[in-house]
């Protein structure tokens, strides 16, 4: 996906607002298994997924915790980072060879005392990430593991292709055993 629909994604821009927001972002590729961001560290950059797929986690004394996933044309952000310039909670690990578009937090935030449409562009990217936050929360509190499989597999079926069966069934907050169940069940 390139940038130029990956920021209209978001919020349309006017064209002039669209140039100088490319100006400071850069292309960068990383291998699979590369960590994009690290726990309890400041993050200064967003990143935008032109192609591959990643996952965000945190890490417990016995196991990762996997919380989301990103694919082609999602931003990656530690809105910890982002918002505070305070560490992050958040691991993110590349899960594919990753071609990704980068951004300097502090140059967007340049940018926002600059245009307007840059601004109103920025707010709606922090308020849909707090839509997705916000969804996850209630997923993982209302919902059975069942309703969170078939939710995964009404929106996001490329991920039973593209991910381990381990990160899948984290993601659910379940074990594998419990989601090969589930996947035995729905069949």
């Amino acid at each position: 996906m390139n940038i130029n629909e990956i920021i209209d994604r978001i919020y349309p821009l006017p064209m002039a607002s669209k140039e100088s927001l490319k100006k400071f972002i850069t292309e960068i590729n990383h291998p699979k298994g590369f960590c994009l961001m690290e726990s309890n560290k400041v993050i200064p950059q967003i990143y935008f997924l032109k192609k591959g797929i990643a996952r965000a986690y945190a890490s417990t004394e016995n196991n990762d915790i996997t919380f989301w996933f990103g694919t082609e044309g999602e931003p990656i952000v530690s809105m910890k980072s982002y918002v505070d310039e305070k560490p992050g909670y958040e691991s993110i690990e590349l899960l594919e060879d990753c071609e990704l578009y980068q951004l300097e937090t502090k140059k967007l935030k340049q940018l926002f005392n600059e245009d307007i449409h840059i601004a109103n562009w920025g707010r709606k990217f922090a308020e849909r990430e707090l839509i997705k936050t916000e969804e996850l929360i209630i997923s993982r509190q209302y919902k059975t593991a069942l309703e969170r499989y078939k939710d995964l597999l009404r929106e996001k079926p490329y991920l039973l292709q593209r991910v381990q069966l381990g990160h899948i069934a984290s993601y659910l907050g379940i074990t594998q055993v419990s989601l090969s169940r589930i996947r035995a069940e729905i069949k």
